[in-house]
């Protein structure tokens, strides 16, 4: 792709992205409009998905900064409802939806069939993540729905790439495709166990934080690439990196945690944005291919297959959900209770996305009825993210299901923090007792005073707020302290302008304020 046409995408799928966010219609839903929109603009190229830049080069990072932000914790938690649907569940919709597009489409084969079933199997990673934090789903819901999709990738290609071996004459059988399926899964997982540990020493002696984030870019792609090195899962290899070194991040300093995160969140948002435009920009592509499939006929083949989609994910997600815990009191011991409406927005929510359209574009030109396979696969996308991505708001308005207690969850975060505080403290006694650290009564007064501030911060939150504004306390004590340093940032601009200081002086107060800014200020979720 030409440098012009492809800042172009990514400078567009920004802007169509930030304007979302002051918008209550979901940011991938936007710009999947936006792309379908702009395929027709005359002037605007064609922008014909690469498996061989999507799968290497936009899924490993996408995987990774899902993974590292998910919960090691409530995954294993969760690991049955999970495996359930990322294994159990994409194997089925691959098997349902090829056999209903076997007996629906005169003169495709099974195995064709099935090459397509694996395409759309697997719900998209990016959709159900970023729908999920939009609609603030209750917290088991989430965390099923983003371990499904950090791990169904992996199952839904390698189910693809046994149906595609059954079709050009190179299968093994089931056995084989058994075979297949235990090579990628069990050496996926094997890889990211070997490579985890080092990396995660290597994060720990580096000190410089430039080379800390080089690094952290660098090792989704080292770990899908080994694996894929071995035939075995890169997807998973990703995944398992990415957990583990999200479960021990605190382990890194400081200025490498608050320099990552910045980074990847920047990244995330741009190759989310990047991923939905290009979605609705397939359609001249997908429609220009279509070949002997045209009018009612495509239209009715892409109705049908929608429909067994949805209805096969519903077929798959009630029994899995209410089977296991009538057959097993271990799984009514140690899971909660759940009622019908969890499993409603579970099955509703499974958006596909880009993986699907790129295992498709991947489809060798040799394979019968590829055409098909493009258009069937994109309308499902298209249908998925729209019919479904547009209605679960209301619907999970209408099923009233439990929000998030912030109430709870703040007086969490506030006994935490009153206990940590008080572990300081006593460190402080200790360290204080130490002629070596000797410190000026000013100096000493100040360090209590940062710990007492941080221990009544979250406190303060529970509090009654502004009858004026509305505001906590803390609410108003961050909004003060802002005012304040924005007052000392001018004057050290208005400095700098009468040449009393040199701009490398400015930018060394200027970070001292940022700093103090930063600490003042809670981060506020999207």
């Amino acid at each position: 792709m030409e440098v012009l046409p492809l800042v172009a995408l990514v400078a567009g799928s920004a802007v169509v992205a930030a304007v979302a966010r002051r918008t209550p219609v979901p940011a991938p839903l936007l710009l999947v409009a936006a792309g379908l929109i702009a395929g027709y603009v005359p002037g605007v190229p064609p922008y014909a998905l690469d498996p061989h830049i999507v799968l290497p080069l936009l899924l490993p990072p996408l995987l990774y900064t899902a993974g590292v932000d998910s919960s090691y914790l409530d995954l294993r938690a969760n690991i049955r409802p999970v495996a359930l649907l990322s294994v159990g569940y994409v194997i089925f919709a691959t098997v349902v939806v090829g056999y209903a597009a076997f007996l629906l489409v005169p003169g495709l084969s099974l195995p064709v069939a099935l090459v397509l079933g694996a395409v759309i199997a697997p719900p998209d990673a990016v959709a159900a993540t970023a729908i999920a934090r939009k609609l603030g789903l209750p917290n088991r819901i989430t965390t099923i729905l983003q371990g499904e999709s950090l791990v169904n990738d992996a199952t839904a290609i390698t189910a693809y790439n046994v149906a595609l071996a059954a079709v050009i004459g190179t299968s093994a059988g089931w056995a084989g495709g058994i075979a297949e399926f235990l090579l990628a899964s069990v050496g996926g997982v094997g890889v990211g166990l070997l490579l985890m540990v080092p990396i995660h020493h290597l994060r720990k002696r580096l000190r410089e934080p430039l080379l800390q984030n080089t690094l952290s870019l660098l090792i989704p792609f080292v770990a899908y690439a080994a694996a894929e090195r071995v035939h075995a899962s890169g997807v998973l290899a990703v995944v398992v990196v990415a957990l583990y070194l999200g479960h021990r991040n605190w382990q890194v300093d400081f200025a490498t945690r608050l320099q990552e995160a910045a980074v990847w969140k920047m990244v995330a948002f741009i190759l989310e944005s990047v991923v939905f435009a290009l979605i609705g920009l397939q359609l001249p592509v997908v429609m220009k291919g279509l070949g002997e499939y045209q009018g009612v006929d495509a239209a009715w083949y892409a109705v049908v297959v929608f429909l067994v989609v949805v209805v096969a994910r519903y077929v798959w997600v009630f029994p899995a959900t209410f089977l296991p815990r009538v057959l097993s009191e271990r799984v009514r011991r140690r899971e909660p209770e759940v009622n019908w409406k969890a499993p409603v927005v579970v099955g509703w929510a499974g958006m596909r996305g880009v993986v699907s359209l790129a295992i498709a574009f991947s489809v060798p030109i040799s394979v019968p009825h590829r055409n098909l396979i493009l258009f069937l696969t994109f309308t499902t996308v298209i249908a998925t993210l729209v019919v479904q991505g547009l209605t679960l708001p209301p619907l999970i308005r209408v099923l009233r299901l439990p929000k998030r207690d912030v109430q709870a969850e703040t007086l969490a975060e506030a006994q935490a923090q009153s206990e940590a505080s008080r572990a300081a403290e006593e460190r402080l006694e200790e360290l204080l007792a130490d002629p070596g650290n000797d410190l000026p009564p000013p100096l000493v007064e100040r360090l209590r005073t940062v710990l007492e501030r941080r221990r009544n911060a979250v406190w303060e939150r529970l509090g009654e707020v502004n009858a004026v504004t509305g505001e906590s306390a803390d609410d108003v004590y961050r909004r003060l302290a802002g005012e304040m340093i924005e007052v000392e940032r001018e004057v050290f601009v208005a400095l700098r302008d009468r040449r009393q200081i040199d701009d490398e002086m400015l930018r060394a107060l200027l970070r001292r304020l940022d700093l103090e800014e930063a600490a003042a200020y809670r981060e506020e979720s999207p």
